[in-house]
């Protein structure tokens, strides 16, 4: 470890509320960036969407108009955009994070993207002195407002405890999961089991409704059983209700699972139920369904089973 990564976590430690530079105000950024403002950290943001950066002054934040003026002072940047394309293009560049952080800065990147991404930006960060962890979140919109989010971590051990206090501000599951990339690596197996558990829960709810069984009752039971998951309690309503509003978007699932089965292919892992679970979230997209929670599954199995949707 060099000289600068070994000092500069104490440093950063010696403040209890570092100030915050956060990228990427969507439906996880906007909750998890307001929480930090609770806690009691400075946070100065940066996003396209004009909304979004007047919901973060109103929260107590401070609006950005860059991602360098956004990050030019802050102790640690934290970015939350949907893909490895956006967090390139916020961190590499002229007007990217890393040629306008300071030397020491600790870099977060919570998005979901590919673990080789999260290794090559730890590469490219260290030679302008700055510390990176992968750490991107399984929860959802409803995780993120409510701070209950687990967080998987990749990276140094001591930038981890550093990240500590900020990381238990928006998240009840923190876990330092091994070095670079090993975030992703972990959140990529999250977003496998919960494609696959989603698409069982959908397939046993078209064969409860038509079986004619109390479905609400049925789920209940079911909830509280063996059967019984996050996902399960988490999506209930939106199976009874047929309420697919985005907390977390098929378009970005579908992303998630490219992710994973790319991953698994890299390392010579066989995803049977994965690859088939990949191609009907690719269906669903496919069908107009993009925008929609990832819940809405259940629209693909219903027109599998004869439903006009």
């Amino acid at each position: 470890m060099s000289t600068l990564a070994a000092s500069a976590p104490s440093a950063l430690a010696a403040s209890p509320r570092p100030s915050i530079a956060w990228i990427g105000l969507g439906i996880m950024g906007s909750p998890m960036s307001e929480n930090l403002i609770k806690a009691g950290y400075q946070v100065t943001g940066y996003t396209l969407e004009r909304e979004k950066l007047d919901r973060l002054a109103a929260a107590g934040g401070t609006a950005a108009g860059s991602v360098a003026a956004a990050v030019r002072d802050a102790d640690v940047v934290i970015t939350m955009v949907p893909a490895s394309p956006q967090v390139e293009a916020v961190a590499y560049g002229p007007e990217g994070i890393l040629e306008n952080a300071r030397p020491g800065t600790l870099l977060i990147d919570m998005s979901s993207i590919t673990p080789q991404t999260s290794i090559d930006l730890a590469k490219a960060a260290r030679d302008k002195g700055i510390r990176v962890l992968d750490a991107p979140v399984s929860g959802g919109e409803a995780g993120a407002i409510e701070a209950v989010l687990s967080i998987m971590v990749g990276g140094e051990q001591a930038d981890f405890e550093t990240a500590q206090p900020i990381f238990e501000a928006l998240g009840r599951t923190v876990v330092r999961c091994g070095p670079h990339g090993s975030g992703q690596t972990v959140k990529a197996a999250n977003q496998l089991i919960v494609a696959v558990n989603i698409q069982a829960c959908a397939e046993a709810v078209v064969f409860l409704e038509k079986s004619g069984v109390d479905l609400g009752a049925a789920l209940d039971v079911l909830g509280g059983g063996l059967a019984g998951s996050t996902v399960l309690a988490r999506k209930r309503d939106n199976f009874l209700n047929r309420d697919f509003k985005p907390g977390f978007r098929i378009d970005l699932h579908h992303k998630d699972m490219g992710i994973v089965t790319d991953a698994a292919r890299a390392v010579g892992a066989i995803l049977p139920v994965g690859a088939v679970v990949a191609q009907l979230v690719a269906g669903l997209r496919a069908q107009g369904d993009g925008g929609l929670d990832h819940s809405a599954l259940l629209r693909a199995v219903q027109r599998l089973s004869g439903a006009q949707i």
